[in-house]
């Protein structure tokens, strides 16, 4: 809709055409915006729709609103229906028509009832609003157009607003609503349940909140709708899905919840027999460490050797409670049963692993100290002096240490280091230091 020209002095022939020809393109203009509005589906909706909250607030004064676009589309086609009559008289218009024209196209020539200004809320040509005191009002053409223009915008406004909230929120909840039964469905399937399982109870809140949404969708869309920041165009904005996408989520997480449910179901059984292997190996390794510290405690002296704790009866009662979970089809207990007891039975192994390792030290220690006896016996041996006195004497007395029982582990330590330094002084190298182990070169093994 485009604007008149304002008022001015008596206006000749030429500026009368050109006025009228610019009236008539606004005139057809307007009433085909006007119609548009008339015949757009969403003030249809609205019509027929049983609308509340905001909705029904802006929605009543928007239909006052567009009965007065007519009402004022009425009289400017009046006014430049009777600007037409006139000027069709002559050919030659007359200084009286061209005053008379002039004041239909410059001046205040629309005159329209306070009751209908009033209805929406019509300013007056003054400025203010007309009031239900106020008989009657005046506009000029162009105060006019920007008048209509106004309560256009608005109207239409509303109309696309409301319009684009049921076109994009109703389908995509009975997308979602419809998904939601099918997982409700193969959710009961597997046991989730409300009240049995916390899925089950978010299945039933996503289903109450998806239908109040639609409920208020339905009636009072302008409620969904976000308008865009420093917009003035008609409609601009769109849904607000925050409460949508939140419970699309929810749903999401319920499916991935389930899915979790039908993977145990599908391997229930394998997951069994691996959490009674994990725990059978476990309980093997505690009880070849309670084997190993009896040994230890017969074979070495003064050395403190941890205790080993039985098997814990707890994980077994919790297997027990799987199998059982797993013949009466309770997958939903199952699957969060399972996840615990996996990771449980693994610690339960290592656990049993390190025991088995601090029990058995001992027992390395002295391999060791074997090991490295025997190894510089045969260097010593290499180099022609195995019948050394000092040599043979040390040696014998680190071995008897070494392969008697209870072995004391400090005292024999400290034979096969006095051993270590009497090779090391015959050969020419630098004794190692007592208690310290062998030296660097003796670290590398016993070859020269």
């Amino acid at each position: 809709m485009a604007d008149t020209d304002p008022a001015g002095p008596v206006m000749d022939r030429d500026e009368v055409d050109r006025a009228l020809a610019r009236l008539g393109q606004e005139h057809e203009a307007i009433e085909t915006s006007l119609l548009a509005l008339q015949d757009h589906a969403g003030r249809r909706l609205l019509e027929g729709a049983r609308l509340t909250g905001v909705t029904a607030e802006r929605w009543t004064s928007t239909e006052a609103a567009i009965t007065l676009l007519w009402t004022y589309f009425d009289a400017y086609t009046d006014v430049l229906r009777r600007a037409r009559e006139i000027r069709a008289r002559h050919r030659w218009s007359s200084r009286e028509d061209l005053v008379e024209l002039t004041e239909l196209l410059r001046g205040e020539p629309v005159t329209v009832a306070g009751s209908a200004a009033a209805t929406a809320g019509a300013p007056t040509p003054h400025g203010g609003q007309a009031g239900p005191g106020v008989l009657s009002e005046r506009w000029s053409l162009s105060a006019l157009v920007d008048r209509m223009n106004e309560l256009y915008a608005s109207s239409l406004d509303m109309v696309v607003a409301a319009d684009a909230v049921w076109s994009a929120l109703p389908a995509r909840i009975d997308l979602l609503s419809a998904e939601l039964r099918r997982t409700s469905r193969l959710a009961h399937s597997v046991g989730v349940r409300p009240g049995e399982h916390p899925a089950g109870d978010d299945l039933e809140r996503i289903t109450r909140t998806l239908k109040k949404l639609r409920e208020q969708v339905v009636s009072d869309p302008l409620a969904y709708w976000k308008p865009a920041e420093g917009s003035s165009a008609p409609g601009g904005g769109k849904p607000d899905t925050t409460v949508y996408d939140r419970e699309a989520r929810a749903l999401e997480e319920v499916r991935r919840e389930i899915d979790a449910v039908l993977a145990v179901r599908q391997d229930a059984e394998k997951r069994i027999v691996r959490l009674r292997d994990v725990l059978s190996r476990a309980d093997r390794t505690l009880a070849e460490a309670r084997t190993a510290r009896g040994e230890v405690l017969a074979k070495i002296a003064a050395t403190e050797v941890p205790v080993v704790s039985g098997p814990p009866t707890a994980l077994q009662e919790q297997l027990s409670t799987a199998a059982e979970y797993r013949r009466h089809a309770q997958w939903h207990r199952l699957s969060p049963l399972l996840e615990s007891l996996e990771q449980k039975a693994e610690d339960e192994l290592l656990r049993a692993r390190e025991s088995l390792t601090a029990v058995t030290a001992p027992l390395a220690v002295r391999a060791e100290l074997r090991g490295r006896l025997d190894a510089y016996r045969a260097k010593v041996s290499r180099h022609g002096l195995a019948e050394d006195p000092l040599l043979v004497e040390r040696y014998e007395k680190a071995r008897r240490m070494l392969w008697s029982a209870p072995c004391d582990l400090r005292a024999a330590e400290q034979a096969v280091l006095r051993y270590q330094q009497a090779v090391a002084e015959l050969l020419g190298a630098a004794p190692g230091v007592p208690g310290q182990g062998a030296g660097p070169d003796e670290r590398r093994g016993p070859g020269t």
